[in-house]
């Protein structure tokens, strides 16, 4: 199936889509959608920037045209979760062009903005309802939302909402669903608390996947250095020179990290914005605006905080610390090469991120090339440069980030220290162990 029309869907949703640009439907839309209309529940496994929102959004308007009807006062048709609001606002903006010109309304909900206001306009009811669990809950709360009619039910990044602790929210919206419903579950990766939640919302479902779970882009170009703390920010500045101008997403793992890695980047010249939990939702929004628009070049992002970022041309993410979640470096690096185009990431590696690593390893089905032992040998044996991960060559030496040829830096520049928990003082000593795999990324 080639074509839009070839998936049987209707004239007005095809002529949303013809009007809004979309010519040919994406591999996960062209499994996802035929199924969804005959009304199987989907267990989606996609990476991001493969057009998930209309996979799901599609047969949804679709099922939603074909019986009309005005929704009732705070009632919903259709409700499609989603973990953060930067996410929310993305589907909601996918889905609103393809029903134009038609009576159907689709709403958001999400924190950070006036909930009186969001009660305001639910009293009037809406076909789709785009939220987040916490917002969601906070309006079951106060008894300003029926949820007994959803005949449709979306959890977009499941796997990510899962990440954040989500779970008990899915637990407490489920009972106040409708039945039965058609449910469609989407992820990028399926970790093991995937499957108790397919089991719990799906029935029976149909799984459609374009590539296995965990598995990264083809088109983006990844590339693993191998850095001691104090040694990233001055290969990240050079970095950020000889790619200046390109449109470049650089992850911290956390939020104080964030804000000052770009006050930092300001001060030296660059042009950088930063989005974080601790930012406004008008500050992350005005934040994103500027970057998708070009008027910022830079944009330091929290993972949570970078989810839903939907920006056709990013040529370039940088993890300054690797996500200690590893299915976080999937969503990371895939805000690059969408929509079939190509790009590039690079990942810094300390010495207390190995662990890390290890895990992303395990997860993409990849090994980079990297020291055998720790980073003092990798230092002495190879200099002070960083290594490539793809094709193994050596770069740099002398001292860090440089070309010398002695691989010998200043005295003690190899103590470690906790910047990537966002603390810059000299830590030393051995590096921490992670006590558990169960983590939540920043917001």
């Amino acid at each position: 199936m080639s074509t839009f029309e070839d998936l049987g869907l209707s004239p007005t949703l095809l002529k949303g889509l013809k009007a809004a640009g979309f010519d040919a439907p994406t591999p996960i839309q062209q499994k996802a959608i035929p199924l969804a209309l005959q009304g199987h529940d989907i267990l989606g496994l996609a990476q991001t920037g493969t057009g998930k929102s209309l996979a799901f959004g599609l047969p949804m308007m679709d099922r939603l045209l074909a019986t009309p009807g005005k929704p009732m006062p705070k009632s919903v048709k259709a409700l499609v979760l989603a973990p953060t609001r930067e996410l929310v606002n993305q589907i909601a903006d996918n889905l609103r062009p393809m029903v134009q010109g038609t009576p159907m309304k689709v709403m958001t909900v999400v924190g950070g903005q006036s909930i009186n206001r969001q009660i305001a306009m639910l009293k009037r009811g809406t076909d789709i309802l785009v939220a987040t669990p916490g917002r969601l809950i906070d309006l079951l709360d106060r008894k300003e939302i029926d949820l007994s009619t959803v005949g449709y039910l979306v959890l977009d990044e499941a796997d990510q909402m899962l990440d954040m602790g989500f779970i008990h929210s899915l637990r407490k919206i489920a009972p106040h669903l409708g039945t039965p419903r058609q449910t469609m579950l989407f992820s990028a990766t399926m970790p093991k608390q995937m499957e108790e939640l397919s089991q719990s919302y799906l029935t029976k479902p149909k799984r459609v996947e374009c590539a296995p779970p965990g598995k990264t882009a083809d088109k983006i170009a990844q590339s693993m250095e191998y850095h001691e703390k104090g040694e990233k920010r001055k290969r990240l500045r050079e970095i950020l020179s000889e790619n200046e101008g390109e449109s470049t997403l650089i992850f911290s793992r956390t939020k104080h990290g964030a804000e000052r890695m770009m006050k930092q980047l300001v001060a030296e010249g660059f042009n950088a914005a930063s989005i974080h939990g601790n930012k406004s939702q008008g500050q992350r929004d005005r934040a994103i605006k500027a970057f998708r628009e070009g008027e910022v070049t830079i944009l330091v992002a929290t993972d949570v905080a970078a989810r839903g970022i939907d920006i056709p041309v990013i040529s370039l993410v940088i993890n300054f610390d690797l996500p200690n979640v590893a299915e976080a470096y999937v969503h990371r690096i895939g805000r690059t090469a969408r929509a079939g185009r190509e790009g590039r990431a690079i990942s810094f590696c300390a010495l207390d991120e190995r662990d890390y690593l290890k895990d992303i390893e395990k997860l993409i089905g990849r090994q980079f090339d990297r020291p055998t032992d720790e980073l003092r040998e990798m230092k002495k044996e190879y200099g002070a440069g960083p290594r490539s991960g793809g094709d193994g060559r050596k770069r740099g030496g002398g001292k860090p980030g440089g070309g010398g040829k002695s691989g010998r830096g200043k005295p003690g520049a190899g103590k470690p220290n906790s910047a990537a928990n966002g603390n810059d003082k000299p830590g030393g000593g051995r590096p921490r162990r992670r006590r558990n795999r169960s983590r939540k990324p920043a917001a």
